[in-house]
């Protein structure tokens, strides 16, 4: 029996899911990959010793004292993962943060320590002053007038390039400024070049929102403002423009690469980001509070949380990341490799 194709059924000849039949051949295809050394972990890292203060909004991370951190960074080396970012909280705080700037600082004890105990990982400290303050805000404030709170800009700038020849002379491999201070590129820069440590890169929080996401992170860093809230100073999440004007901005003053923060309910502005400044790095943050929702939902038996998970840092990696910023680098690590053939 002879078939005569009907070339007017209307059947398409182009059939997009031949490609999908097969999962090595959905391997071979993919666009986007993701692997375990394209994130960076945070970590917080406290006054005291021996002592692992469980974070109850942040379900699988501590506040770890200085001398529990050897035993953690070569799990973490061990599990692939490239790189960590410290956040310090203080045994005091301050008006000015004084604390921040100390070659004892916890942040610059806590990175000595990494680096005596492993080279395996990249050293990403964070910088600002909001967990060092009593106020918990991201410089000096100069004024609070009914909600409206004035944070003296300029004064802050001397204070953050102190902050980041300290934490470089400790061993920071790369210093990230995070309070959307203007012209905190150029003075850390500035800073750090004439202290003698132009070799070390600055990856600025160049898009940093003023979001709702943010809660678990202040319980964990200790940084919740004591007054008013950061709207004066972080982005409005409704303007987009101003991210590429903030962007521009800072790698005009010499930030090496440049992160957008929160990822999820932003990755409009990772992709706008990337198209403009195509050659330039780009970090996004996966914040604790999208961490937070993940992790109540996958607890309640709502969604599975290893492919939710890996499917939203793919997203955020198509959207144009070069690098993630995640709470979720462990879990990911660990699922990668019982992935693994034996």
């Amino acid at each position: 029996m002879t078939l005569t194709p009907n070339f007017n059924a209307g059947f398409p000849s182009v059939r997009l899911r031949r490609l999908r039949q097969h999962p090595l051949l959905r391997e071979l295809v993919r666009e986007t990959e993701l692997s375990v050394r394209d994130l960076i972990l945070p970590l917080f890292v406290r006054h005291g010793t021996k002592t692992a203060q469980p974070i109850a909004s942040i379900p699988g991370h501590s506040q770890l004292t200085v001398d529990l951190l050897p035993d953690e960074v070569r799990e973490i080396a061990d599990l692939g993962i490239p790189a960590v970012i410290l956040f310090g909280i203080p045994a005091a705080k301050d008006a000015t943060g004084t604390l921040a700037c100390l070659d004892n600082g916890i942040v610059q004890q806590a990175v000595r320590t990494i680096k005596d105990t492993t080279r395996e990982l990249l050293v990403i400290t964070d910088l600002c002053l909001c967990e060092y303050t009593d106020h918990g805000h991201c410089g000096v404030v100069r004024d609070f007038d009914g909600g409206r709170i004035d944070v003296d800009n300029d004064a802050t700038l001397e204070l953050l390039a102190l902050q980041a020849v300290s934490h470089a002379k400790s061993g920071a491999d790369v210093i990230a400024p995070s309070g959307m201070v203007d012209g905190m590129v150029a003075a850390i820069r500035k800073g750090l070049d004439f202290a003698g440590y132009e070799q070390t890169p600055i990856l600025s929080y160049a898009a940093k929102y003023a979001s709702a996401f943010y809660g678990p992170f202040r319980e964990a860093a200790e940084s919740v403002p004591q007054f008013g809230d950061r709207r004066s100073y972080q982005m409005d999440p409704a303007n987009g423009e101003e991210a590429l004007r903030e962007v521009a901005l800072d790698l005009a003053e010499g930030a090496d690469f440049i992160m957008v923060k929160p990822a999820l309910s932003y990755l409009d502005v990772i992709c706008r980001v990337k198209q403009a400044h195509p050659g330039v790095p780009l970090c996004a943050y996966n914040v604790s509070g999208e961490y937070a929702m993940l992790k109540a939902a996958a607890a309640n038996g709502w969604l599975d949380e290893s492919r939710t998970t890996k499917e939203i840092l793919t997203s955020i990696k198509r959207a144009g990341a070069d690098m993630i910023v995640t709470y979720s680098a462990k879990d990911v690590a660990r699922w990668e490799t019982a992935q693994r053939p034996p």
